[in-house]
């Protein structure tokens, strides 16, 4: 099985806050679009949170995040995996994070989109790579693999990013 490729960070130098995925699934693949699967509630939280609503075009959602002082990567620049699930990523390698804070000096908070991100930025980038002082926190992830919680809840975590 081939590796699979991230995409590009969506950013601009005034960013201060770094939203982080693990890796896109099929459909983000697919159609070259962070969380572009319909039930992935991503765009939906962006959209309550800075007006990034998922009925806009991709290109007017992004200029929307990145406007909010919002940058969007994936901690994961390759690997291999058979399906969409996290669960079933392998032979991970990690992106260039010294390079990207390097260019980004104003970014001082860090959140992860679920478990998954969160655990391979442990493994494959603290430690490893040189970083400015930053926070840390993993939100709960707006995959649709992640049922069991509740949109609200969801919502109200995410909260956090606009109140950096």
């Amino acid at each position: 099985m081939p590796h699979i490729h991230s995409f590009k960070a969506v950013s601009n130098a005034e960013a201060r806050v770094l939203i982080l995925g693990s890796m896109p699934g099929k459909e983000s693949l697919r159609q070259h679009q962070y969380y572009a699967h319909p039930q992935n509630a991503f765009w939906k939280i962006m959209g309550e949170l800075v007006g990034a609503h998922p009925s806009l075009p991709y290109a007017q959602r992004l200029g929307l995040l990145k406007s909010s002082g919002i940058a969007l990567w994936d901690v994961l620049a390759s690997c291999v995996r058979e399906s969409s699930l996290d669960t079933h990523i392998r032979e991970e390698i990690g992106n260039d994070f010294t390079a990207f804070f390097v260019q980004h000096p104003c970014i001082t908070h860090v959140y992860f989109n679920g478990a998954k991100a969160e655990q391979s930025f442990k493994r494959f980038v603290l430690g490893k790579q040189k970083l400015p002082a930053l926070e840390f926190a993993r939100l709960p992830s707006t995959s649709p693999a992640h049922a069991g919680m509740h949109y609200a809840d969801k919502l109200q975590a995410w909260q956090v990013v606009t109140r950096t």
